[in-house]
């Protein structure tokens, strides 16, 4: 509450720096609603988070998919369903040049959390405007396919999240968000170079990547530590794998 989106526009709007928003994040649980006021509350929140990111001069907003569904729903359901969704908020989004990031999540409950099933709703929503979030962790977390990755278009590709993670089993309940870590400490099982190798083979050129994790004992540094260590974590990462 200390500062407002004006006030955070005229600081993205100041000359002495180079920061730019890459992108909204985000605007979670987006798919399958299951009334009519649940699913206008979803399109007045993007309306709202549009408005933010024309303030901003934010081109990308990233949407989540919903999780703990009470109601029961196949694979094909929850696509029609999302890639319907999707199409909406493209009509929306396609007159601000807004493009939207589909992050699946590598959670068992969550209904989009695989990378080949975001995949394949990005294929069928078949718009520039409309892309992946490739989250390492995510992609490890619920045994995401390799071969569907290498035979992606890397230009769906919209965000890459780096992270590192501990070695738990695919689908654990506590396989959590707790177990990533910097990419390449102690203890990461990662393959950070297939990663970046994949990535630059089948085109992915989004200009950056970014860096995601919410290890607890990270939260113990200060801001200003915390954002240090991991821009020299992001640019060791870079010029070691990901130079494209």
């Amino acid at each position: 509450g200390k500062y407002t989106i004006d006030d955070l526009a005229a600081w993205f709007a100041d000359p002495k720096h180079h920061l730019k928003m890459l992108s909204y994040n985000a605007l979670i649980f987006f798919n399958m609603k299951q009334t009519q006021e649940e699913k206008d509350a979803v399109m007045a929140k993007l309306d709202q988070i549009i408005e933010d990111c024309n303030k901003l001069g934010c081109k990308m907003i990233v949407v989540v998919p919903s999780m703990d569904l009470t109601v029961p729903a196949t694979l094909d359901e929850i696509k029609a369903d999302a890639v319907a969704v999707l199409k909406e908020m493209v009509k929306k989004c396609e007159p601000h040049g807004i493009r939207l990031s589909l992050e699946f999540c590598g959670e068992p409950s969550m209904t989009i959390n695989r990378f080949e099933d975001a995949y394949a709703i990005v294929e069928e929503v078949n718009s520039p405007y409309v892309g992946v979030t490739l989250d390492q962790y995510h992609f490890y977390a619920m045994g995401s396919g390799w071969d569907t990755l290498e035979k992606a278009d890397g230009k769906k590709i919209f965000v890459w999240h780096l992270n590192g993670t501990e070695d738990m089993p695919c689908g654990a309940y506590y396989n959590n968000d707790e177990k990533r870590m910097w990419p390449d400490a102690e203890g990461d099982c990662l393959p950070h170079a297939r990663y970046a190798d994949t990535l630059k083979k089948i085109g992915f050129d989004g200009d950056c990547c970014t860096i995601e994790i919410f290890r607890p004992e990270y939260y113990e540094l200060s801001q200003e530590e915390n954002v240090r260590k991991s821009a020299e974590v992001t640019r060791a990462h870079v010029a070691k794998y990901a130079q494209f």
